[in-house]
């Protein structure tokens, strides 16, 4: 079987960018990726969201394979709610393995800051089924809020063992150059927080961010012009979906999607979920970071709390987990998500961090999921 790798990324910084376009954004950040390779591109796959909506931009595929000059290359746009970016990574890794492409360009991008508070409040929900909670106006972050709810409840936890992950997020982002919102802060800021949702409290959720992130995939027959200390092996990948409403799952507080995407990832890699070092987790809302650590076998139900308070998923733990950030501080721009998230493992694995890299950093993994675990896309990524 064909081996497939990152041969380079790119990342723009997450914040408002009011004077760019969704196209501007795609160009700028796959500048630094510009030399002889991409005159070699096999096909562009584009993630986005939300451009349909905001920006009344469809056929993103061709629109950017024009402007970086590459009109003639097989292009499309891949769109899988928040999973947009893991999505097109997958389909480009799908592409080299089956032998179709020896390179492809994936590119994530999102510009939500031309949306009002209303329609940021809409969008959130795009990828719940809209005749079951969005035309009775059930928001994403009520839902989120309840299953936090039936979590504190049913394992008898005070509220910080949940809301100490923001706390995390941030000190991460605070050294990170593309981060939305590079400061610490601290669990009583984050408790005394606006209320969301009950008890969902505004400094657990994620923001409106405008971003794009690029990353390069290469078949093996590519690797002799690249550095080797600067490509990473996708080791292994996989995807799953699960019943799109949480409270109409056998148990509303398991990410099952998350847990057998993962455990098929690890398993393609031949690799143990103890030898990953470093861990991108979906935390578009706190309450995820808990469901997901404790579905994907690294914490016991209920337990996640406690093992992060006791450093397990900070700087010196294992895995540490949203190194930048995660989707809470470094932010989260829906469809470019799953692309940073590729982009800051490879960053990690090829000691490329900064001041946000991990020692002894060799093997990463990521989990982007589409709402709150309705569809899961799990990578497992090795260094040279």
């Amino acid at each position: 079987m064909r081996k497939v790798f990152i041969a380079g990324v790119s990342v723009s910084k997450v914040e408002e960018h009011w004077s760019q376009s969704v196209d501007a954004l795609v160009t700028k950040v796959v500048a630094d990726l510009t030399d002889v390779r991409l005159r070699k591109i096999d096909g562009i796959f584009v993630a986005s969201a939300l451009a349909e909506t905001l920006q009344n931009q469809g056929n993103l595929g061709a629109i950017v394979a024009e402007d970086l000059g590459l009109s003639g290359v097989p292009a499309l746009r891949v769109e899988a709610g928040d999973a947009s970016g893991a999505a097109a990574l997958y389909t480009g890794y799908q592409s080299i393995l089956s032998g179709i492409s020896d390179i492809v360009l994936v590119v994530g991008v999102e510009k939500m800051s031309d949306a009002s508070p209303e329609e940021a409040m809409f969008l959130s929900s795009l990828s719940e089924r809209y005749d079951y909670v969005g035309y009775q106006g059930v928001t994403e972050s009520s839902i989120a809020a309840m299953m936090y709810k039936v979590y504190l409840e049913k394992y008898e936890l005070p509220q910080e063992m949940v809301a100490q992950f923001p706390v995390i997020m941030h000190e991460n982002a605070a050294k990170a150059p593309h981060a939305q919102y590079q400061f610490k802060t601290t669990l009583e800021n984050v408790l005394s927080s606006p209320v969301i949702s009950p008890p969902l409290r505004r400094l657990e959720t994620t923001a409106p961010a405008d971003g794009a992130a690029a990353v390069l995939l290469c078949s093996q027959d590519f690797l002799p012009t690249i550095q080797h200390d600067q490509i990473v092996e996708i080791a292994g990948c996989a995807t799953s979906t699960d019943i799109v409403f949480p409270f109409d799952r056998e148990d509303p507080l398991k990410v099952s999607a998350a847990s057998r995407a993962f455990e098929e990832a690890l398993a393609r890699a031949g690799v143990s979920r103890n030898e990953i070092k470093v861990l991108e987790i979906h935390d578009s809302y706190s309450i995820l970071a808990n469901l997901i650590l404790e579905s994907i076998g690294y914490s016991e139900p209920g337990k996640s709390g406690l093992d992060a308070k006791n450093g397990m998923y900070s700087q010196g733990g294992k895995p540490v987990i949203n190194t930048f950030g995660g989707l809470k501080a470094r932010g989260h721009p829906i469809g470019a998500t799953g692309v940073y998230q590729a982009a800051e493992i490879y960053m990690q694995l090829t000691r490329l961090a900064g001041s946000c890299q991990v020692d002894g950093a060799q093997t990463g993994a990521m989990i982007n999921l589409a709402g709150l675990g309705s569809a899961a896309y799990a990578f497992v990524m090795r260094g040279a």
